[in-house]
């Protein structure tokens, strides 16, 4: 919700829930300011061949799990949708930040009095739903998820894990089909803010950043901490929004992430100040990630890359040009087009 997704062909590592991968996909060029560099920002493939630079959420540290949850992680902004190499594995449960399901359906919003027609729109809504495959199994998820879902019955919990691990693992290969799993996941299990943050990557995935900030905004409201600050600035951004996703870089959440979080943060607040034209500004968002010694080598590789490129736009070609020679010493499966930014620079 990394590193670049692979493909699903396998269905994906740690389906069901959402972390990194190639999606929202908003360029060649990006959204406003892009300056034509980025191929693609943000999660997976998106910035593969450019790393990010401008900003973009691409995800985070490395692998990503496809059960909405990724290992070894400290809090909830890590990105959960990504990367589908190896099959059905599984990830760690993070912690909610002590949040229960009872104050999670508390919480939400769907509580209460049906309005007219509800339940033929429901009925209609699941004879809509896409197909889960026979051999999905809900084991497949982590086992946290599994019981975090067993708030709904038993046969409707079993839906609701199927459609999250065919979202994820679709999330590469076929946006929108994962969207529709993601969107009924949630028609079914609404309350479960795994389901929310799902769909909300998934829409992310799909470029649709108006419900991917709303789906991120309620599953960190039901099950608190930062949730996922870098995704959601980069739906801003999507949004032609990048003065809101400068905010969130200064946001109260943001001191709450880790390292990995803040430095994923900083490349999305960093493409944004370009967007609005200050690049100045945009070196300095990234400056304190420069100089960091305790980031995943995914997320430094991308720190130093985004900051290669941003002491170009401000006209140090020395300095991007020995920053784009460090990215080329760290990027050992050559994931970055390090080697021919750093010959454009040579040759002008």
């Amino acid at each position: 919700m990394s590193e670049s997704s692979g493909g699903s062909g396998s269905r994906g590592h740690h389906r069901g829930g959402s972390q990194s991968s190639n999606a929202g996909r908003r360029g060649p060029g990006g959204h406003g300011g892009q300056g034509g560099r980025g191929g693609q920002r943000s999660y997976g493939n998106r910035d593969s061949s450019r790393g990010g630079e401008r900003g973009g959420y691409r995800g985070r540290g490395g692998d990503d799990n496809r059960d909405g949850r990724r290992n070894n992680r400290d809090d909830r902004r890590d990105n959960r949708a990504g990367q589908g190499n190896r099959d059905r594995d599984r990830g760690a449960r993070p912690n909610r930040g002590g949040q229960g399901q009872g104050d999670d359906r508390r919480r939400d919003r769907h509580n209460g009095p049906h309005r007219s027609g509800y339940r033929e729109e429901r009925i209609s809504q699941r004879l809509q739903e896409p197909e889960i495959p026979s051999d999905v199994s809900p084991k497949e998820l982590d086992p946290g998820i599994r019981q975090e879902l067993r708030s709904l019955s038993k046969d409707n919990a079993d839906k609701v894990a199927g459609h999250l691990v065919m979202a994820a693992a679709l999330m590469d290969k076929d946006p929108e089909k994962a969207l529709a799993h993601a969107r009924a996941a949630k028609d079914r299990g609404g309350r479960v803010p795994i389901t929310r943050e799902t769909l909300g990557i998934a829409a992310y995935h799909a470029g649709q950043w108006k419900e991917a900030l709303t789906e991120l905004r309620a599953a960190r409201r039901m099950a608190g901490g930062p949730g996922l600050l870098a995704v959601m600035a980069d739906c801003e951004r999507g949004l032609g929004h990048p003065g809101k996703a400068v905010e969130l870089g200064r946001s109260p959440e943001a001191e709450e992430l880790d390292p990995e979080g803040r430095a994923e943060l900083a490349i999305v607040v960093a493409g944004a100040q370009h967007d609005l034209g200050d690049n100045e500004a945009a070196l300095t968002a990234l400056q304190p990630e420069s100089e960091s010694t305790d980031l995943p080598a995914v997320t430094a590789l991308r720190v130093t890359y985004a900051y290669a490129d941003a002491l170009l736009a401000v006209g140090d070609v020395p300095g991007a040009r020995q920053w784009f020679e460090r990215a080329i010493e760290m990027d050992t499966e050559n994931v970055l087009d390090s080697e021919a930014r750093l010959r454009e620079l040579k040759d002008a």
